[in-house]
């Protein structure tokens, strides 16, 4: 009996067929040949078999079959154990141990873990388990297995106890008797090189057996056989698909073209071609697995964010981790000068050679400006892949997320960079070095962070500032000196490799290539304008440009079209490559093409460096946390470490606190503040407009109309409107003398000063008193001047005490105008040793002068006469005194001041006990008290000014100013630049460095942690 065990091409039915012509039983399989013999000596010698044309095999071919002869009164093959019943090795024959491996190994192929993690991802849903079942039909049936294994009763019992003493040591036994026979049958030193040695003569050889084969055998045959004689080609049932398929094609393809007269570049093409369609099936059949699983793990992270749950989703979060910990390192600015070690992909380039479109062809979506032509990358975009279930962008200071599967959102998006680009440039600068950052998530995006630079110029033009070529090549040094970055290094492939400035600042930054992808775009355009095999070879080996890198990729990046889809890009880029030359000729090879192979490129060796460095920049910062934490103890001892929005809180909180004390100021202190204030402004004008010029007159209704019609006018015009601005100033005053006085309280820090006075400042430009305000203090104001009676002997003797007070602060005001312009008394000559100067002389002169004449006229009008004048300065004359007629008007009028006021302090004195001749209308007395009346007019009316003013304070400008007080504190917290001018010092810096340190080291420590995890 013969069992043929394995996988066969059309030689099966050659070898199978009997004397007769008839095709042999098969098994049950397909894959089971049973051949019946009468005999054995139908086996012959494996030299007979070839030289011989037969039907019979010999041992050696069934042999390269893995045939085995079987007893014919055999029904069941009883397995052999490894191990004898005494625990010693029972080592059979060496076709049963290979046997025995190639069926374990092929277990060990169809069950191998990660299938099962593969599929297990999705478990429960239905897509899941109907993927599961499709990829079940493509594994192979081992139930014929149970033929030849034994089963758990008969294992059981040819398995030995290894408990007893006895067995274990027989086992060890055997071992080692095992390993010394190993030893004595491993062929002796030098063997293989004796082998190399007879290599060529064995090729020979091997070439005139496989001829004589062919020539016995059919052509069917011998193409199949002959193959399977390779030992490294061997025909098992699992290789029967379409890779084999593809692979017997080839094999052919190799074996005609040896044989045939066609030419040898046709044949290469072909066999090219081939290649190129295995390589575009295969990626086809990887891009459909992923865009499955990418399907599944959408609904996955869509299920859960329904129900509340947790997102499972590590390679999303870590992401997002390390993103926020570089943007955390681009605020950080540090004295100790820790540097931002950590990796980042940094693209570099030429102006317009294609960086910004590779970035967005990794991101999938057309998300930057787009120009022909001229600059529009004017700043570093920092852009952040991550997976998501759906293909959107963010800002990192903005909650709007653009929906990149949308043209408006896309358009919307791009302007939106671009103004931000602009906004970021200064005033006659054309480049800026500050970074926008942004976040890109989408199913199937490879996860990595991107820094996007300005491409590099060779000649600066007319509409740039001077330094922009120096400014983009620094800021381009600034990125690339981080030793962990990865450099990204764009080169038009269009271009001349000779006019390329990017390959010499890449090689001096990284000399070595350890971290640099260098990238060939435009490849289409070289293959149409420069093709040139050889040189495109060279720049993608490495030996053109004077620069090393890791890896070297080519891509085609788009067809010129600026509103092409990245869906219409990338299969433009597939069918380019497709049918290139540059392929055809070996130029390029599959793993260097296509954007795709070089995003996963570029994610993985950015994941190896995160993984590699990420421990040892958060070993620096923790370094750099301890020197500050030691610099604050030492200086600030007993205080607490506040950063600036912490202070800022504090502050705040302060003011807010005065704010509610200046609701606890009294009715009283508001209206006798007003009232002062009041009259401190209105004062002077009524005693200078109105009483002053009413007093003049001889008799009492002239006296009392003059002051109707001068008190009429001043209340219609200008009284409101002043009232208001009192009321304002002693609002804003009032708030302030409260600061003052917080500055006396035990816990006062004077670094607040600076803020308080800003909110202040900023409070009283913004403050403005309510506009119906003047309209109601007019009719107040009006109706009591109007008002000339007083009722009672009480509010007489107030105003004839305002009156007098009145009058002789100005007076004493006066006379220390007049000291002033005279120059120091003969006391204080002598007291002070001072002396008058000529100017005081001739003052002193005309002071003279003129009381005289007040003194012959006491009753002297308030101006003087031209005459009058002429007197005056003709008699200084006689005295040697030269002087003009506007030095003596101004004597003059501080001379009859001085005098008014003195009458009028002793009118008021005179007048304290004519309240009785008031109310008889000083009939039968001499006595003039108009002036009184004057003064408790103007005295109600202070006081109803006063008490309006107050309600109006407290009932809606306290409030209003409290509003208008939050609102510049909010607008001062949002301003950081304001606020680091306002609160500043080596105290308020060294505390924002130890929060940013604190923070930056937990995210750190956080993206470890689910780093560790993810491993």
């Amino acid at each position: 009996m013969i069992l043929l065990s394995g996988h066969f091409g059309p030689a099966c039915r050659f070898i199978t067929k009997d004397l007769n012509g008839q095709l042999l039983s098969k098994g049950r399989r397909g894959n089971h040949v049973t051949v019946a013999a009468s005999n054995s000596s139908m086996l012959g010698s494996h030299n007979s078999s070839v030289a011989v044309h037969t039907n019979i095999l010999t041992p050696g071919q069934l042999a390269r079959l893995h045939v085995r002869q079987i007893h014919q009164h055999k029904v069941s093959i009883r397995p052999r154990p490894l191990l004898g019943s005494n625990g010693s090795l029972a080592v059979g024959g060496h076709r049963e141990m290979s046997s025995l491996v190639r069926i374990v190994g092929g277990l060990t192929r169809f069950l191998k873990i990660r299938y099962l993690v593969l599929f297990g991802g999705a478990g429960g849903g239905y897509a899941a388990s109907q993927q599961i079942e499709k990829i079940k039909s493509y594994v192979p049936d081992v139930e014929w297995l149970k033929e030849f294994l034994p089963d758990s009763d008969t294992f059981s019992k040819w398995t030995p106890d290894w408990q007893q003493w006895e067995f274990r040591q027989n086992a060890a036994t055997s071992l080692a008797r095992f390993r010394e026979r190993v030893q004595e049958q491993m062929p002796e030193k030098g063997w293989l090189k004796s082998k190399l040695e007879e290599l060529p003569d064995a090729q020979a050889k091997m070439a005139e057996f496989r001829e004589k084969m062919k020539a016995q055998m059919p052509e069917d045959f011998s193409l199949t056989i002959l193959e399977g004689l390779r030992p490294h080609q061997l025909v098992t049932n699992t290789r029967a698909k379409e890779s084999d398929a593809a692979s017997f094609n080839i094999t052919a393809a190799k074996l005609a073209s040896a044989s045939s007269s066609e030419d040898k570049q046709v044949t290469r093409q072909k066999i090219q071609e081939e290649v190129m369609d295995i390589q575009l099936r295969y990626q086809r059949e990887i891009e459909r697995l992923e865009k499955d699983n990418r399907e599944l793990r959408k609904q996955l992270l869509l299920k859960e964010q329904k129900s509340g749950g947790r997102t499972r989703a590590m390679k999303k979060s870590l992401i997002d981790m390390y993103s926020e910990v570089l943007d955390e390192l681009n605020q950080f600015d540090s004295s100790y000068n820790t540097q931002d070690n950590l990796p980042r992909v940094v693209v570099v380039g030429d102006q317009s050679s294609g960086k910004t479109s590779v970035l967005e062809m990794i991101a999938q979506a057309r998300i930057f400006p787009r120009g022909s032509g001229q600059m529009m990358t004017r700043s570093p975009v920092k852009v952040t892949l991550s997976e998501g279930p759906y293909h959107v962008a963010q800002f990192r200071d903005s909650g709007r997320e653009f929906d990149l599967t949308k043209e408006p959102d896309l358009a919307a998006l791009r302007k939106e960079v671009e103004l931000r680009m602009k906004a970021s440039v200064q005033a006659g600068q054309t480049v800026s070095n500050k970074c926008i950052s942004m976040s890109v998530k989408g199913p199937g995006l490879q996860r990595m962070v991107l820094v996007d630079l300005p491409g590099i110029i060779s000649t600066v033009t007319s509409e740039m500032s001077p330094d922009t070529r120096d400014s983009i090549r620094n800021m381009c040094r600034q990125y690339m000196e981080n030793p962990n970055s990865i450099i990204l290094c764009i080169q038009d492939g269009s271009l001349d490799a000779e006019r390329s400035n990017v390959t010499d600042l890449v090689s001096s930054m990284d000399p070595a290539g350890k971290r640099t992808i260098f990238v060939l775009t435009k490849v289409d355009m070289a293959e149409a304008s420069l093709y040139d095999p050889e040189r495109i070879k060279s720049i993608l080996d490495g030996r053109l440009f004077p620069m090393k890198a890791l890896g070297y990729f080519a891509v085609v990046t788009g067809k010129g079209n600026q509103n092409d889809s990245i869906n219409a890009i990338k299969a433009y880029e597939e069918q380019f490559f497709r049918s290139s030359r540059l392929f055809k000729d070996g130029v390029l090879k599959p793993t260097q093409m296509t954007t795709q192979n070089l995003s996963m490129a570029v994610s993985e060796t950015f994941w190896k460096m995160v993984k590699e460095t990420v421990e040892q920049q958060a070993d620096a910062f923790k370094a750099t946390r301890f020197n500050l934490e030691t610099e604050w103890k030492n200086t600030y001892p007993r205080i607490r470490e506040l950063d600036r929005d912490e202070l800022f809180e504090k502050c705040k909180g302060e003011i807010l606190d005065e704010l509610i004390n200046l609701s606890q100021v009294t009715a009283k202190e508001w209206e006798e503040a007003f009232q002062k204030r009041l009259w401190e402004k209105a004062g002077s004008f009524i005693i200078e407009n109105v009483y002053l010029p009413a007093a003049q007159a001889r008799d009492t209704g002239t006296f009392n109309t003059t002051v109707d019609i001068k008190l009429r006018q001043w209340a219609d015009i200008q009284l409101p409107k002043k009232c208001v601005e009192i009321g304002w100033d002693t609002l804003h005053e009032q708030f302030g003398v409260l600061l003052e006085q917080s500055k006396k309280h035990k816990d006062y820090d004077e670094l607040f000063d600076p803020l308080k006075a800003a909110v202040v400042q900023m409070t009283r430009n913004k403050h403005q008193w309510e506009g119906k305000a003047e309209d109601s203090l007019r009719v107040i104001q009006i109706n009591t001047l109007e008002d000339r009676s007083v009722h009672d002997k009480e509010q007489w003797d107030k105003a004839v005490k305002f009156m007098e007070e009145t009058m002789k602060r100005q007076l004493e005001q006066t006379e220390k105008e007049l000291e002033t312009m005279t120059g120091p008394g003969v006391i204080s000559q002598w007291l002070k040793w001072s002396r008058r100067s000529e100017d005081h002389v001739r003052v002193l002169s005309v002071k003279n002068e003129l009381e005289k004449l007040l003194s012959s006229d006491p009753e002297h009008k308030a101006h003087l006469a031209a005459d009058e004048l002429t007197t005056v300065r003709r008699n200084l004359l006689h005295q040697n005194v030269e002087v003009d007629g506007e030095l003596i008007r101004e004597t003059w009028y501080h001379i009859y001041r001085r005098h008014f006021y003195k009458r009028a302090v002793q009118q008021a004195a005179d007048c304290k006990k004519g309240f009785y001749y008031y109310q008889r209308g000083f009939q039968d007395t001499e006595l003039n008290c108009n002036a009184v009346v004057l003064f408790w007019r103007l005295q109600r009316m202070l006081h109803v000014t006063s008490n309006a003013l107050r309600q109006q304070v407290v009932n809606n400008e306290a409030r209003r100013l409290e509003r208008i007080i939050k609102e510049v504190l909010d607008e001062l917290g949002e301003d950081k630049l304001v606020l680091q001018n306002l609160l500043t010092g080596r105290r308020v810096i060294l505390a924002e460095e130890l929060k940013k340190v604190r923070q930056i080291q937990d995210k750190l420590e956080e993206f470890i942690q689910a780093l560790n995890q993810e491993k």
